[in-house]
């Protein structure tokens, strides 16, 4: 009897009749994507991203939703989104209004809208007030070669945790892009300009600069910006 049951089995297993389901990802789900429209298009890009920031921080699951415009290069946007899980963010890629926010910037745009998923490697707490008017938000792309991948995470995780710690800090975070994994992104506030610059001559901060450099696989690519209000 017993050898007959176990024949049953295996021959469900071999047939596919008998499957498991894949493990779950019930983190929370980062997404930050950059958005270039022409010049003349500027101040309607601004106010389509408004709404759609409003409309999306509405919906189940949203913990963050910023948008943001690049602080030098103006026609520059940036979305950065964390939702309760990768559910949670689905439902709201696939809701009408990400379908019209879409169609209606599409024409706007002089490049491709770039969207990049995310998951955590350091991720502060939420901060306990606002950042203010004089905030800025730093968005940076690091890109680790693959050689030295293990190396390269591990001290982007320990420059998050560092200048975390910073006076004038209001949030560091670092995320790895969920495609690939030596590929991460740093997002960033500053209380304002002083604390930034701060940041940038500090001693750890100098040295995760130097010891990156031969790992690098791209340019450093910090860009600096300001809340959409």
């Amino acid at each position: 009897m017993e050898r007959s049951l176990r024949l049953v089995v295996a021959a469900a297993l071999l047939l596919g009749m008998v499957t498991t389901a894949p493990a779950q990802d019930t983190g929370t789900a980062y997404v930050v994507t950059y958005i270039e429209v022409v010049p003349s298009s500027v101040d309607e890009a601004r106010g389509l991203l408004r709404q759609h920031r409003e409309a999306s921080r509405k919906d189940a699951g949203n913990q963050r939703f910023e948008t943001l415009q690049r602080r030098e290069r103006t026609n520059h946007f940036a979305i950065v989104e964390a939702w309760q899980d990768q559910k949670a963010r689905d439902a709201h890629a696939q809701g009408a209004a990400v379908k019209q926010f879409r169609e209606a910037l599409q024409r706007l745009l002089s490049a491709a809208y770039d969207e990049r998923p995310h998951i955590a490697l350091s991720v502060g707490s939420p901060a306990t007030s606002p950042a203010g008017k004089d905030a800025i938000y730093v968005v940076t792309h690091v890109d680790i070669v693959p050689t030295f991948k293990d190396k390269g995470v591990g001290q982007v995780k320990d420059l998050a945790e560092t200048s975390r710690r910073e006076a004038g800090s209001l949030r560091y975070d670092a995320l790895t892009q969920s495609s690939r994994h030596n590929h991460m992104t740093l997002v960033e506030i500053w209380k304002d300009q002083k604390a930034l610059e701060a940041h940038i001559v500090a001693g750890h901060m100098k040295r995760f600069r130097d010891e990156l450099l031969p790992m690098s696989g791209s340019l450093y690519d910090e860009r600096l910006y300001r809340s959409i209000d």
